[in-house]
């Protein structure tokens, strides 16, 4: 078992310890790969299988049981798990939330896309918006996993400002990406992004994009945590592209 770590200065290393964890520090020097990716090609797991949940995520008794069914199943490669989120203590049903995410699949056939190559530790040392790309055959978990969106609004609003540092990067950087492109008719993380590139293009999209998920996704029917989750999706929008534009105008581009 392994614990990478990133030169914590609180107790973690400790308490890993104590459970007969192997800490092994990752040192980010910018660029790629980054934590998660590497922690891929460089220890020697175990297992073929990967398993990926965040923190905020819970692995539900019948999400675990289809995974040791469906992981000796010769013919598939990865599984994509959807996340049913909770927005301040309410399951969003609606609001456009709801997303599927490559969480499980064989380390042999899959590996996190590189967005932006020029990036450094401001824009965090692990993939956090970067999926992974599966070399082969791919089908769809029935039970999902529980995500908990919001620790406090507080946080959700400074991780959320820390995001979109990040994505004004690379859709500023757009020509250099690689991985998955945007694409209406590709796997669900294609296609949010298309939708997202278009909006970023239009004229007041921020407002539009709101009214996308609070009108055209239901969102209203998720109630008050529905009406502020779609508010802020908007706010993210017009972040994302008041430093895309302060990106260009820095860099002499009109």
């Amino acid at each position: 078992m392994y614990v990478v770590d990133s030169q914590s200065e609180d107790a973690t290393v400790e308490i890993a310890r104590s459970y007969d964890a192997k800490v092994v520090q990752f040192f980010y020097k910018g660029g790629w790969p980054k934590k998660r990716q590497w922690a891929l090609d460089n220890l020697r797991l175990a297992y073929d299988w990967v398993l990926l949940l965040d923190a905020d995520e819970v692995l539900t008794a019948e999400l675990a049981a289809e995974i040791e069914r469906v992981s000796a199943d010769v013919n598939v490669d990865g599984y994509y798990v959807k996340l049913q989120m909770f927005f301040l203590n309410r399951p969003l049903r609606f609001s456009g939330a709801s997303f599927w995410k490559m969480s499980l699949f064989r380390r042999s056939k899959g590996a996190y896309e590189c967005r932006l190559k020029e990036q450094d530790a401001s824009m965090a040392d692990m993939e956090v918006h970067e999926h992974v790309v599966i070399n082969g055959r791919t089908a769809k978990l029935r039970n999902p996993l529980i995500h908990h969106n919001v620790e406090s609004l507080s946080r959700y609003i400074q991780k959320h400002n820390e995001y979109s540092n990040w994505e004004a990067r690379v859709w500023a950087n757009d020509q250099k990406q690689t991985g998955l492109s945007p694409s209406l008719f590709g796997v669900q993380a294609q296609r949010r992004r298309w939708l997202k590139k278009r909006f970023l293009g239009v004229p007041g999209s921020p407002i539009l994009y709101f009214l996308y998920k609070y009108l055209f996704c239901l969102g209203f029917l998720d109630g008050i945590p529905g009406f502020l989750y779609c508010a802020y999706q908007g706010i993210q929008l017009f972040n994302t592209k008041a430093k895309i534009y302060e990106l260009r105008v820095n860099a002499g581009i009109k």
